[in-house]
């Protein structure tokens, strides 16, 4: 069987793996769709290959200025920070400090140490950061909005470009190794076999021709001691490490 690489693929995928067409799986199919969708939300908020690291590019609008905030993609899952605006350092007119060093300091890095040229870079940041500092932002992903604490009539002018450092939602249907990811198929599947556990187990006790009984209660504990069992694993071996918070 080849990996999967469409969301019908990855869907009869674990259906096989339940038992699928031997056995009757007893699910809807708007079921299952929302087990999938259940599946990836939780693959993209704890799995390291959930997401990427991007850098976003937004150019100032009136309507920036007049909301005072950004409007963000909705596969935007976290921001990091925002590049300095209107940072001296980076710009690049005759005056600025970096091409001055260049022009009279620096003709060539061969005959001439990069030492100076590093301390003074790092003395006219910290200066920066001192009298200027960083512009604080706040984000929200249900919000899809980046408010930038700042005086938007004078930091910033329209056109101008602010780059984000964020992480993205990687879309499967752009980029379909998802779909054959191996711990994900393992977590749908075993959601897939939850629904199934808890369909069965409201026909708990009736007795079918030739003495069957339907058993949903111990598909339903086994679904859910897969489905602990794989988040633990997620949390121990594909997770990222929690960056420490100084306050």
């Amino acid at each position: 069987m080849a990996i999967p690489a469409t969301r019908e693929q990855h869907k009869q995928y674990c259906l096989r793996n339940l038992g699928s067409p031997v056995i009757d799986i007893n699910v809807d199919d708007e079921q299952l769709e929302d087990r999938i969708d259940e599946a990836l939300q939780y693959y993209r908020d704890y799995h390291y290959d959930g997401t990427e690291h991007v850098y976003l590019k937004h150019q100032i609008t009136s309507s920036d200025k007049t909301n005072k905030y950004i409007s963000i993609p909705e596969n935007i899952q976290g921001i990091v920070r925002v590049f300095d605006i209107g940072d001296s350092i980076n710009s690049s007119n005759l005056f600025n400090i970096r091409y001055q060093i260049h022009l009279n300091d620096l003709f060539d890095f061969s005959s001439a140490s990069y030492v100076p040229y590093v301390n003074a870079m790092r003395h006219v940041e910290m200066l920066e950061e001192i009298f200027v500092g960083k512009k604080p932002i706040r984000f929200n992903r249900h919000t899809d909005r980046l408010y930038i604490d700042m005086d938007w009539e004078t930091d910033v002018l329209v056109d101008e470009y602010i780059i984000i450092d964020c992480y993205r939602t990687v879309d499967p249907n752009t980029y379909t190794d998802v779909w054959g990811d191996r711990w994900l198929l393992r977590y749908s599947t075993a959601l897939f076999k939850r629904q199934w556990g808890e369909n069965l187990s409201k026909f708990q006790g009736i007795q079918l021709p030739g003495g069957i009984q339907f058993d949903g209660v111990r598909i339903l504990g086994e679904a859910r001691e897969e489905i602990n069992k794989l988040e633990d694993e997620m949390i121990t071996s594909y997770s990222l490490p929690v960056h420490d918070m100084i306050g």
